[in-house]
């Protein structure tokens, strides 16, 4: 297939599994970091054992200029992307009246500016090499229906699919497609301080999503059965709705 596939936040969770999960599949994978390298590099071993290449990128989502300069660099020595996973994110809960302004700002600027910081140096060269690609963003649960001491958050995830079907509107002549993947509780260490029981009730099948789930939503959307699949959101969360 030799189709690469870059996969933002993949050190760890579900950007990691996805990316082992695609790896298996047959994709090359370009693992993204910003801090966490050593993680990247223990992920880029497991890769390189199922036989795909594999390569690091370490960048800042939230920095315009670093996203477009690693991003560039990286596309002009290697190639264009048949794919990306817009996987990174992070959280800084709190109620929305003692919510501090940089809970604000760093929750928006790294989960929405990564949209654009991310994608921006990616979608012209995908356009002018003519790649039929495949464009892949993580929203949440929270992105669709809300969630208490999560404004910034849901905020930013519900504006990555109002980004998301916009895109998908201009680049749908081109053969790209442009989807949301939404995932409802998975079980990351980003969610294993919640009340996993009292969870368990509200979601109609019971148990918690894993990112194996997410992966292989991922994996369809990559696919060549999901050519004409774009502008769409579709939640990975076992029937919850808050």
């Amino acid at each position: 297939m030799n189709k690469t596939v870059l996969i933002t936040g993949s050190s760890r969770g579900i950007g990691k599994e996805t990316a082992l999960y695609l790896a298996q599949k047959g994709y090359d994978i370009v693992l993204h970091c910003n801090q966490n390298i050593s993680k990247a590099e223990e992920t880029a071993v497991e890769i390189e054992k199922s036989g795909q290449k594999t390569r690091i990128l370490q960048f800042n989502v939230s920095d315009r200029k670093q996203c477009r300069n690693v991003i560039t660099d990286d596309i002009e020595k290697n190639g264009i992307y048949y794919g990306v996973v817009l996987n990174a994110g992070i959280s800084r809960d709190n109620v929305f009246p003692a919510m501090e302004d940089s809970e604000w700002d760093d929750v928006l600027n790294t989960n929405l500016g990564g949209f654009y910081n991310v994608l921006k140096p990616v979608i012209m060269p995908m356009i002018s090499n003519r790649i039929k690609g495949r464009i892949i963003t993580l929203s949440s649960i929270s992105g669709l229906a809300g969630n208490r001491g999560q404004v910034n958050y849901s905020a930013s995830k519900a504006g990555i699919i109002g980004a998301t079907k916009a895109l998908a509107l201009e680049l749908a002549k081109r053969g790209i497609t442009v989807n949301c993947v939404a995932p409802g509780v998975i079980d990351t260490d980003m969610t294993k301080d919640l009340p996993v029981d009292e969870l368990k009730k509200m979601i109609p099948m019971k148990r918690l999503g894993s990112a194996h789930d997410v992966a292989g939503t991922i994996n369809f959307l990559l696919s060549e059965d999901a050519s004409y699949i774009t502008g769409q959101v579709i939640s990975v969360n076992g029937g919850l709705y808050l």
